[in-house]
């Protein structure tokens, strides 16, 4: 692997290198707010969502769907695309929603006064809240729940932005930063196939909102579904979060919720840009297949 000079020394003052930053270097920055006037449709239902079928994104597509088909008409939903890889998260309007500039962000304009939310693990917990479903009755597991919802949240950025930064879009692959941040998610990991093997789900025998936060993330680590580093990682080593990942996986609502606001992969039917009816599931694949034949 490829390092830094041994004799490396950071700068007294940091500047900011526009060509230093892989991937995404054309629209990182180190600093916050609007970089163009952007203005966001909005649709016919009261849940407006801004986002892109990233884990985060997911998250909330995916809660979404499961509330549909747990009966709750109230979550019919718009998701509109906002693809990160273009500045989007930038434009003016979104960022009146979310001032960190990350998808998702939510409005629900079901009230009077519309409700702005950003933070995936905050619509996740509001959604729960505002249906009373997926966040268990019991004092106790609720706070089980609440503690690996925000377990998610804490854990994570270690997994996508340190882990998964250094390993797959990294310009230059740092030995150093790979070994901190793999033996970090394989620490997770362990963390989660011990307490699944006691436990169904993350709350224990419940399916809630900690098992849809955690699953685009770790589920797709798991799986090998995300960064392509199940073998990397020796994914087999955690049988009990594999078998926790593939019985989330064949829920319907999952299966639906993954893959709204996807924009990329070879299989079109696993790809629906912008979802404003459920119908829309079912005319992707003939949709897909005619603008590929068009062009």
């Amino acid at each position: 692997m490829t390092n830094f000079p041994a004799d490396y020394t950071p700068p007294a003052v940091w500047t900011w290198d526009k060509e230093n930053g892989g991937a995404f270097a054309s629209i990182n920055r180190p600093i916050a707010g609007a970089t163009h006037d952007a203005a966001l449709p909005v649709g016919k239902h009261p849940l407006q969502l801004y986002s892109m079928a990233t884990p985060n994104g997911q998250k909330v597509t995916i809660m979404l769907e499961e509330l549909l088909a747990a009966g709750h008409s109230g979550a019919e939903y718009d998701a509109w695309l906002i693809d990160i890889r273009e500045g989007g998260q930038f434009g003016s309007d979104f960022v009146g929603i979310n001032p960190n500039s990350k998808i998702p962000a939510l409005m629900d304009h079901s009230a009077a006064e519309p409700v702005r939310l950003f933070e995936s693990g905050s619509m996740l917990l509001y959604l729960a809240e505002k249906f009373g479903a997926f966040l268990p009755t019991d004092p106790a597991k609720r706070v089980e729940g609440i503690n690996w919802l925000f377990w998610q949240m804490g854990s994570a950025p270690y997994l996508g932005g340190g882990f998964g930064h250094f390993y797959a879009y990294a310009p230059i692959k740092i030995e150093y930063c790979i070994d901190r941040f793999t033996m970090e998610t394989k620490r997770q990991l362990d963390v989660l196939d011990r307490h699944l093997a006691n436990n169904e789900y993350m709350a224990g025998g419940e399916y809630s909102v900690a098992d849809i936060a955690i699953w685009p993330w770790y589920g797709g680590v798991a799986s090998g579904a995300t960064y392509d580093a199940a073998e990397f990682l020796q994914a087999q080593q955690y049988p009990n979060l594999l078998r926790w990942t593939d019985q989330i996986a064949k829920r319907p609502a999952v299966q639906r919720g993954r893959i709204v606001n996807r924009t990329w992969g070879d299989d079109l039917s696993q790809q629906l840009h912008e979802r404003h009816d459920a119908s829309d599931f079912d005319l992707r694949t003939q949709d897909k297949l005619a603008a590929a034949d068009a062009t």
